[in-house]
């Protein structure tokens, strides 16, 4: 074996070094190719806030007061810890104990939607407030009453006036407040991770279920950041939704139609989000299908025109659950931790 100088091995040793050192980058660049390349993108950063409004927002989004009697605030519908809808309910619970007439969509990701509501009436966070506010079966309240009951509390005063300069409640302070909490509400989920590189971050179902939700075309509703929310879409594209459902139409049924008046919007509504979508049953704006699996296959007759084979069905739903907040997911394991110690330790 031929034997070299010291420092010649010492600067081949360097060199080998170096050589590593740059192929990193490369590798990392590789692994956010996925993410420059796939329909679906993951979360950005999060925006820079300020966390006195955000909290400020908090408390705003989870007080009553903005309700005629006090009943329910923007947290009633909205459940921020459980998937930011109403999960279980077809139709939520407003202003003295009436019914509502759509379903409640997750407020996660409402940052990421084009447009905000099912027909897409409001364009923005701060202008869907006064909907809901004036809305006789949700909040059926105005905002001089609102302003003039929360001006009555001092320590709300104050903490509006710290984050705004000024003891004056209004419409336009309020609801930037809660369009803001609402804006540092998204999380990433373990997907996420795998856009950016990490393949380790899904199982194998969950990939193939991501697979198969592109092949069939699911993608051409459902992409972008929000997964879905940046786009318009006929129910019952490829099939008779409402009267398989049967029942009268409603007005809520009508979609895009109650804004636009035009007959080409009818029963067209934004797509939604399908971030977080495992904790938001039931599905659709009427609430018809009562679990995520049920909703596949519906989104396949209706939309796509033919069925799923089950397995594939199956590992999309996989998917889809591979779509839910990491935090969320952190909680929900140690929720279930402590409800199995908790058993344990019963005679």
């Amino acid at each position: 074996m031929k034997h070299y100088p010291k420092n010649v091995v010492r600067r081949a040793r360097t060199l080998l070094a170096l050589a590593v050192a740059c192929m990193l980058p490369a590798a990392a660049l590789y692994a956010q190719d996925r993410s420059a390349s796939e329909p679906i993108k993951p979360l950005p950063p999060k925006p820079a806030l300020d966390a006195k409004k955000v909290e400020l927002g908090r408390l705003l989004f989870n007080d009553a007061r903005f309700s005629d009697d006090g009943s329910v605030s923007c947290a009633s519908c909205h459940k921020v810890e459980a998937g930011g809808a109403d999960a279980g309910r077809k139709l939520s619970v407003g202003v003295r104990k009436q019914s509502g007439t759509i379903n409640s969509p997750s407020v996660l990701t409402a940052a990421y939607n084009f447009r905000q509501f099912w027909d897409g009436r409001a364009d923005t966070l701060e202008n869907q407030i006064p909907h809901v506010l004036s809305n006789p079966r949700e909040f059926g309240s105005t905002w001089p009453a609102v302003v003039a009951r929360l001006s009555a509390d001092p320590k709300l005063v104050g903490a509006v006036k710290e984050v705004y300069g000024t003891t004056a409640l209004s419409q336009r302070n309020l609801s930037d407040a809660i369009a803001t909490y609402e804006r540092s509400l998204p999380e990433p989920s373990r997907f996420d991770q795998y856009l950016r590189g990490d393949s380790q971050a899904i199982t194998e179902d969950e990939r193939q279920g991501y697979v198969k939700f592109k092949s069939y075309g699911c993608i051409a509703c459902h992409q972008g950041v929000n997964v879905g929310g940046n786009m318009y879409q006929r129910l019952g594209v490829l099939g008779d939704y409402f009267n398989d459902r049967g029942g009268p139409l409603t007005t809520d049924d009508m979609g895009r139609f109650n804004v636009t008046r035009r007959e080409s919007d009818r029963h067209v509504f934004k797509v939604p989000s399908l971030r977080n979508v495992a904790l938001t049953p039931p599905y659709f704006h009427d609430g018809s299908a009562t679990t995520l699996e049920q909703a596949v296959q519906a989104m396949f007759k209706y939309q796509l025109g033919r069925s799923a084979p089950p397995q594939d069905a199956a590992q999309i739903v996989q998917f889809l659950r591979a779509l839910t907040a990491q935090s969320i997911e952190k909680n929900q394991r140690g929720a279930t931790t402590a409800a199995t110690a908790q058993a344990s330790q019963k005679p």
